[in-house]
Protein backbone atom coordinates (compact mmCIF):
# COMPACT_ATOMS: atom_id res chain seq x y z
CA UNK A 1 0.00 0.00 0.00
CA UNK A 2 1.48 3.41 -0.95
CA UNK A 3 1.98 5.94 1.85
CA UNK A 4 -0.94 8.22 2.61
CA UNK A 5 -0.61 11.73 1.21
CA UNK A 6 -1.65 14.21 3.87
CA UNK A 7 -2.84 17.75 3.23
CA UNK A 8 -0.14 20.39 3.79
CA UNK A 9 0.10 22.21 7.10
CA UNK A 10 2.42 25.04 6.09
CA UNK A 11 0.58 27.16 3.58
CA UNK A 12 2.51 30.05 2.00
CA UNK A 13 0.50 32.41 4.20
CA UNK A 14 1.41 30.57 7.41
CA UNK A 15 5.07 30.30 6.44
CA UNK A 16 5.17 34.00 5.72
CA UNK A 17 3.53 34.78 9.07
CA UNK A 18 6.07 32.67 10.96
CA UNK A 19 9.09 34.07 9.13
CA UNK A 20 8.02 37.68 9.57
CA UNK A 21 6.69 37.51 13.12
CA UNK A 22 8.08 40.69 14.69
CA UNK A 23 9.00 39.09 18.02
CA UNK A 24 10.46 35.78 16.88
CA UNK A 25 14.24 35.95 17.49
CA UNK A 26 16.39 36.11 14.34
CA UNK A 27 17.40 32.80 12.76
CA UNK A 28 15.06 30.70 14.87
CA UNK A 29 11.79 30.40 12.95
CA UNK A 30 12.90 27.39 10.94
CA UNK A 31 14.12 25.20 13.79
CA UNK A 32 11.16 26.12 16.00
CA UNK A 33 8.81 25.12 13.18
CA UNK A 34 10.75 21.90 12.59
CA UNK A 35 10.47 20.93 16.26
CA UNK A 36 6.68 21.36 16.24
CA UNK A 37 6.36 19.37 13.01
CA UNK A 38 8.53 16.56 14.34
CA UNK A 39 6.23 16.11 17.33
CA UNK A 40 3.19 16.28 15.03
CA UNK A 41 4.82 13.41 13.11
CA UNK A 42 4.95 15.41 9.88
CA UNK A 43 8.56 14.99 8.74
CA UNK A 44 7.38 15.68 5.19
CA UNK A 45 6.62 19.26 6.22
CA UNK A 46 10.06 19.73 7.78
CA UNK A 47 11.57 19.46 4.31
CA UNK A 48 9.41 22.42 3.23
CA UNK A 49 10.72 24.47 6.16
CA UNK A 50 14.31 23.57 5.41
CA UNK A 51 14.16 24.32 1.70
CA UNK A 52 12.51 27.65 2.43
CA UNK A 53 15.10 28.51 5.09
CA UNK A 54 18.17 27.87 2.96
CA UNK A 55 16.54 29.72 0.07
CA UNK A 56 15.41 32.81 1.97
CA UNK A 57 17.68 33.09 5.00
CA UNK A 58 21.06 32.59 3.33
CA UNK A 59 23.20 35.69 3.46
CA UNK A 60 24.12 37.56 0.28
CA UNK A 61 27.75 38.25 -0.45
CA UNK A 62 29.09 35.52 -2.66
CA UNK A 63 29.39 31.76 -2.72
CA UNK A 64 31.42 31.39 0.49
CA UNK A 65 29.08 33.48 2.62
CA UNK A 66 26.05 31.66 1.20
CA UNK A 67 27.57 28.24 1.86
CA UNK A 68 28.51 29.09 5.44
CA UNK A 69 25.04 30.43 6.20
CA UNK A 70 23.33 27.39 4.68
CA UNK A 71 25.61 25.12 6.68
CA UNK A 72 24.70 27.04 9.84
CA UNK A 73 20.98 26.69 9.09
CA UNK A 74 21.40 22.97 8.38
CA UNK A 75 23.23 22.36 11.63
CA UNK A 76 20.81 24.38 13.71
CA UNK A 77 17.75 22.57 12.40
CA UNK A 78 19.44 19.18 12.88
CA UNK A 79 20.42 20.08 16.44
CA UNK A 80 16.87 21.22 17.19
CA UNK A 81 15.55 17.86 16.03
CA UNK A 82 18.11 16.03 18.17
CA UNK A 83 17.06 18.06 21.21
CA UNK A 84 13.39 17.50 20.42
CA UNK A 85 13.98 13.84 21.28
CA UNK A 86 14.25 14.90 24.92
CA UNK A 87 10.53 15.71 25.05
CA UNK A 88 9.08 13.81 22.09
CA UNK A 89 11.03 10.58 21.92
CA UNK A 90 13.69 9.22 19.60
CA UNK A 91 11.40 7.63 16.94
CA UNK A 92 9.98 10.97 15.77
CA UNK A 93 13.46 12.50 15.75
CA UNK A 94 14.71 9.61 13.60
CA UNK A 95 11.90 10.10 11.09
CA UNK A 96 12.46 13.85 11.03
CA UNK A 97 16.24 13.67 10.54
CA UNK A 98 16.01 11.03 7.83
CA UNK A 99 13.42 13.08 5.95
CA UNK A 100 15.63 16.16 6.32
CA UNK A 101 18.65 14.29 5.01
CA UNK A 102 16.78 13.49 1.79
CA UNK A 103 16.66 17.19 0.84
CA UNK A 104 19.97 18.32 2.37
CA UNK A 105 22.78 18.77 -0.16
CA UNK A 106 25.71 16.46 0.60
CA UNK A 107 28.03 19.40 1.23
CA UNK A 108 25.71 20.57 4.02
CA UNK A 109 25.72 17.24 5.85
CA UNK A 110 28.15 16.42 8.65
CA UNK A 111 29.83 13.08 8.00
CA UNK A 112 30.05 10.51 10.78
CA UNK A 113 33.38 10.17 12.58
CA UNK A 114 34.62 13.46 11.11
CA UNK A 115 34.15 17.02 12.40
CA UNK A 116 31.20 17.38 14.76
CA UNK A 117 29.77 20.85 15.46
CA UNK A 118 28.49 19.62 18.83
CA UNK A 119 31.46 17.52 19.93
CA UNK A 120 29.09 15.00 21.54
CA UNK A 121 31.12 12.00 20.42
CA UNK A 122 34.15 13.41 22.22
CA UNK A 123 32.01 14.15 25.29
CA UNK A 124 30.66 10.61 25.27
CA UNK A 125 33.96 8.77 24.93
CA UNK A 126 36.70 11.13 26.08
CA UNK A 127 35.35 13.71 28.53
CA UNK A 128 35.11 12.77 32.23
CA UNK A 129 31.50 11.83 32.99
CA UNK A 130 31.32 13.89 36.24
CA UNK A 131 32.24 16.99 34.22
CA UNK A 132 29.35 16.49 31.78
CA UNK A 133 26.92 15.56 34.56
CA UNK A 134 27.82 18.72 36.46
CA UNK A 135 27.21 20.78 33.32
CA UNK A 136 23.83 19.13 32.94
CA UNK A 137 22.87 19.81 36.54
CA UNK A 138 23.87 23.46 36.18
CA UNK A 139 21.78 23.74 33.02
CA UNK A 140 18.80 22.11 34.75
CA UNK A 141 19.14 24.41 37.77
CA UNK A 142 19.26 27.46 35.51
CA UNK A 143 16.08 26.45 33.70
CA UNK A 144 14.05 25.71 36.83
CA UNK A 145 15.63 28.27 39.12
CA UNK A 146 14.52 28.14 42.74
CA UNK A 147 12.24 25.14 42.16
CA UNK A 148 14.91 22.97 40.49
CA UNK A 149 15.47 20.77 43.57
CA UNK A 150 11.74 20.20 43.95
CA UNK A 151 11.34 19.26 40.27
CA UNK A 152 14.24 16.81 40.35
CA UNK A 153 13.03 15.46 43.68
CA UNK A 154 9.60 14.71 42.21
CA UNK A 155 11.21 12.64 39.48
CA UNK A 156 13.49 10.82 41.87
CA UNK A 157 10.51 9.98 44.12
CA UNK A 158 8.22 8.99 41.24
CA UNK A 159 8.28 5.36 42.25
CA UNK A 160 11.55 4.71 40.50
CA UNK A 161 14.68 6.79 40.87
CA UNK A 162 15.53 5.86 37.28
CA UNK A 163 13.30 8.69 36.06
CA UNK A 164 15.63 11.17 37.73
CA UNK A 165 18.64 9.40 36.24
CA UNK A 166 17.14 9.63 32.75
CA UNK A 167 16.55 13.34 33.26
CA UNK A 168 20.15 13.86 34.41
CA UNK A 169 21.54 12.00 31.40
CA UNK A 170 19.29 13.89 28.98
CA UNK A 171 20.16 17.29 30.38
CA UNK A 172 23.85 16.44 30.55
CA UNK A 173 24.51 14.90 27.16
CA UNK A 174 21.72 16.35 25.03
CA UNK A 175 20.27 19.62 26.29
CA UNK A 176 23.19 21.31 28.05
CA UNK A 177 25.39 21.07 24.97
CA UNK A 178 25.06 24.63 23.63
CA UNK A 179 27.64 24.48 20.87
CA UNK A 180 24.98 24.99 18.19
CA UNK A 181 21.88 26.27 20.01
CA UNK A 182 22.09 28.68 22.95
CA UNK A 183 20.32 28.03 26.28
CA UNK A 184 17.40 30.26 25.24
CA UNK A 185 17.19 28.60 21.82
CA UNK A 186 17.22 25.19 23.48
CA UNK A 187 14.24 26.29 25.57
CA UNK A 188 12.47 27.42 22.39
CA UNK A 189 12.87 23.88 21.07
CA UNK A 190 11.43 22.46 24.30
CA UNK A 191 8.44 24.84 24.13
CA UNK A 192 7.83 23.96 20.49
CA UNK A 193 8.02 20.26 21.27
CA UNK A 194 5.75 20.35 24.33
CA UNK A 195 2.85 22.44 23.00
CA UNK A 196 1.60 19.76 20.56
CA UNK A 197 1.55 17.20 23.39
CA UNK A 198 -0.85 19.01 25.74
CA UNK A 199 1.49 18.74 28.73
CA UNK A 200 1.09 22.03 30.56
CA UNK A 201 2.99 21.06 33.74
CA UNK A 202 6.18 20.53 31.73
CA UNK A 203 5.51 23.45 29.39
CA UNK A 204 5.23 25.92 32.26
CA UNK A 205 8.74 25.09 33.43
CA UNK A 206 10.26 25.63 30.01
CA UNK A 207 8.40 28.88 29.35
CA UNK A 208 10.05 30.21 32.50
CA UNK A 209 13.27 28.43 31.62
CA UNK A 210 13.52 30.40 28.38
CA UNK A 211 13.43 33.63 30.39
CA UNK A 212 16.10 32.25 32.72
CA UNK A 213 18.19 31.44 29.65
CA UNK A 214 18.13 35.01 28.41
CA UNK A 215 15.03 35.26 26.21
CA UNK A 216 12.61 38.17 26.52
CA UNK A 217 8.95 37.74 27.43
CA UNK A 218 7.91 38.85 23.94
CA UNK A 219 10.22 36.28 22.35
CA UNK A 220 8.83 33.46 24.47
CA UNK A 221 5.26 34.48 23.67
CA UNK A 222 6.13 34.59 19.97
CA UNK A 223 7.54 31.05 20.06
CA UNK A 224 4.38 29.88 21.83
CA UNK A 225 2.23 31.67 19.26
CA UNK A 226 3.81 30.14 16.17
CA UNK A 227 3.82 26.67 17.74
CA UNK A 228 0.09 26.95 18.45
CA UNK A 229 -0.61 28.21 14.93
CA UNK A 230 1.20 25.27 13.37
CA UNK A 231 -0.71 22.87 15.64
CA UNK A 232 -4.03 24.49 14.74
CA UNK A 233 -3.16 24.26 11.05
CA UNK A 234 -2.60 20.52 11.57
CA UNK A 235 -6.12 20.16 13.01
CA UNK A 236 -5.50 20.49 16.74
CA UNK A 237 -8.18 22.31 18.71
CA UNK A 238 -9.63 22.61 22.20
CA UNK A 239 -11.34 19.35 23.20
CA UNK A 240 -14.57 19.48 25.17
CA UNK A 241 -14.43 17.78 28.55
CA UNK A 242 -17.20 15.42 27.48
CA UNK A 243 -15.07 13.93 24.70
CA UNK A 244 -13.14 10.82 25.74
CA UNK A 245 -10.33 11.22 23.23
CA UNK A 246 -9.26 13.48 20.40
CA UNK A 247 -6.58 15.53 18.71
CA UNK A 248 -6.11 18.71 20.68
CA UNK A 249 -5.77 20.38 24.06
CA UNK A 250 -7.75 19.66 27.23
CA UNK A 251 -7.03 23.12 28.60
CA UNK A 252 -5.68 26.44 27.41
CA UNK A 253 -2.02 26.21 26.47
CA UNK A 254 0.10 27.50 29.34
CA UNK A 255 1.42 31.03 29.04
CA UNK A 256 3.72 33.32 30.97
Amino acid sequence: MPPITLPPILTPQLLNYIRKHPSVPPHTWYFISAAVLAILNRPDEITTVYERAIEIDSLPGGHTAEHEERLKISRRIREALVKTSAVGGVPKTINALLALKEVTPIELQDKSYEFSPTGRRNEMYHSPMPEILTRGQTFFDNIYGKISKRVMGQMERSGTEDLGLIARLTYSYVLSNTSVLSPAETSFVMIAGLIPQDVNPQLKGHLRGALNGGATKDEVKAVRDIAIRICEASGMKMIDSSVAAGWGWREEVADL
